[in-house]
């Protein structure tokens, strides 16, 4: 099976083996690293016949060898099933046995847990390291064994679990290079089709188990771009790869850059920066605009979503320069080749301009997805996001949206983030609690909180309890988890 997206890689791969690819560590690997792993991995897999459409399991830790091996299931119309290596042993060992998977592959840490190579019995297993092509058979597959296929799927990807269990979602080859070519036609990365080695280096320190991390490494790979490669978001090793590198662009989740802003970053750190894209969640207005004072950058907010590959609207540094104040709280607009439109939740009847309702997407010009989100679409195609309809609340008949609560209290002078669920009540079916996280140096107690609620929004909103933690749960894409926020509160009667 031969893919656009396949081909990309391989030509990419094959332009400047000695060129650096990718530093983890301290480490350049070169593309010919890359190619070497990737080869092998392949190898492999051609001989013990998982080709199109194999499920290849891969345990998805931040590091040159598991992205080598990614380009390696990619290049024979594998499917990467996602496996997340923050999982404890019993349960990353019970993931693998339940997926039916032709083979595993993983770094040798992971296959030294306990019960993984347990688990992976039966599939072809496959320890990758570094030196180049260092791919090691710990297991052959059975070939009685009965293993599910996906043809034309290029990853399982796992969702980000932010409202309940993580699961994984088919994600098509084709729907790849289309968010590919999307994004860099809307962020100006584009060169019509040229493939070629670029000078820049990007920094990704998101997981690539999850969407955002697995998207940015394939984008820039394809565009020929080096990599810079984190085990995970720290506020001092991502600061030390910007004085290193010196990138025009850098990407940051929203709680980073709180982060970022909290540890009071020397300005002089981002002077080669013009623009800092940040997703995966809503993004506080205020903290937008501290960062852009601070740190002369624009700040470019996304939305995205696992089920479209990436990417759906943003903003670049045309619409940031003409709309940025006069479009405070927007997502940007569509990239090119998507489209989104507004539906009542309940009839599915498209509302007009700036009107909330469920948000919609479809990739040129196919069919329409209905997504979990609510939104707005106003008059000038600039997108709002409002919150989740999963997420509603309903206390005694009132609906409410936690983001309503959540930037109100992200609003406070000592709150550097805030989280809101709800709990069972036997008079009002559910009611709203929160939990907020401070900004380093500051205290502030619930009861001030409450009170802080309580004076801007109507009485159904203010939250039942609040609790100040050090940290907010979150999620391996540090998005903040709705069942671990549940955890932090007891769910007596209220």
């Amino acid at each position: 099976m031969s893919t656009g997206l396949a081909d990309r890689l391989a030509t990419v791969l094959s332009l400047d083996p000695s060129a650096q690819a990718v530093e983890f560590e301290g480490r350049w690997s070169t593309w010919r690293d890359l190619h070497g792993i990737a080869t092998a991995v392949a190898g492999h897999l051609r001989r013990a016949g998982l080709t199109d459409g194999a499920r290849v399991g891969v345990v998805l830790r931040n590091h040159p060898a598991v992205v080598g091996a990614v380009l390696g299931v990619l290049s024979v119309g594998g499917c990467v099933v996602t496996v997340n290596p923050s999982h404890g042993d019993t349960g990353l060992a019970g993931d693998v046995a339940d997926l039916g998977l032709g083979a595993v592959v993983a770094r040798p840490t992971d296959w030294g847990r306990a019960g993984f190579r347990e688990a992976a019995a039966g599939a072809l297993g496959l320890a990758v390291s570094l030196p180049p092509g260092a791919v090691e058979v710990l297991g052959e597959r059975d070939a009685n064994s009965a293993v599910r296929t996906a043809p034309g799927v290029a990853v399982e990807m796992l969702t980000s679990g932010t409202t309940g269990p993580p699961k994984r979602i088919p994600l098509s080859y084709e729907s790849f290079e289309h968010t590919v070519a999307a994004a860099g036609s809307h962020y100006g990365s584009g060169d019509a089709g040229t493939v070629r080695l670029r000078s820049g280096v990007t920094i990704v320190s998101s997981p690539m188990v999850h969407m955002s991390g697995m998207f940015r490494t394939l984008l820039n790979i394809c565009e020929g771009r080096r990599v810079c490669l984190l085990e995970r978001f720290r506020v001092d090793e991502f600061t030390e790869a910007v004085r290193r590198h010196r990138p025009k662009a850098v990407s940051l989740v929203p709680s980073a850059l709180g982060m970022v802003l909290d540890a009071d970053i020397d300005p002089g750190v981002f002077s080669s920066v013009q623009v800092v894209t940040s997703g995966t969640s809503h993004l506080p207005v205020e903290t937008q605009v501290e960062f852009e004072k601070r740190y002369d950058v624009a700040v470019l907010p996304s939305y995205g979503a696992t089920e479209f590959a990436g990417g759906v609207a943003g903003w670049n540094l045309a619409l940031h320069r003409e709309w940025a104040e006069r479009k405070r709280g927007s997502v940007g607009r569509c990239q090119k080749g998507r489209e989104i439109r507004i539906v009542d939740p309940d009839s599915g009847a498209e509302r007009a301009a700036g009107e909330q309702g469920r948000v919609e997407v479809r990739t040129r010009g196919g069919e329409w997805v209905a997504t979990t989100d609510l939104g707005r679409v106003d008059a000038d195609g600039f997108v709002f996001i409002d919150g989740r309809i999963d997420d509603v609340i309903i206390r005694g008949g009132f609906k409410i949206t936690p983001s309503e609560i959540v930037s109100v209290l992200q609003s406070h002078p000592a709150v550097r983030d805030a989280g809101v669920t709800s709990l069972p009540d036997h008079r009002l079916g559910a009611v709203p609690v929160a939990a907020v996280e401070t900004v380093a140096g500051s205290a502030v107690t619930p009861e001030e909180l409450t009170q802080y609620v309580r004076d801007r929004v109507s009485k159904y909103l203010v939250p039942t309890q609040i609790v100040v933690v050090d940290e907010l749960p979150r999620t391996p894409s540090m998005k903040v988890s709705q069942p671990r926020l549940r955890e932090l509160f007891s769910v007596g009667a209220q």
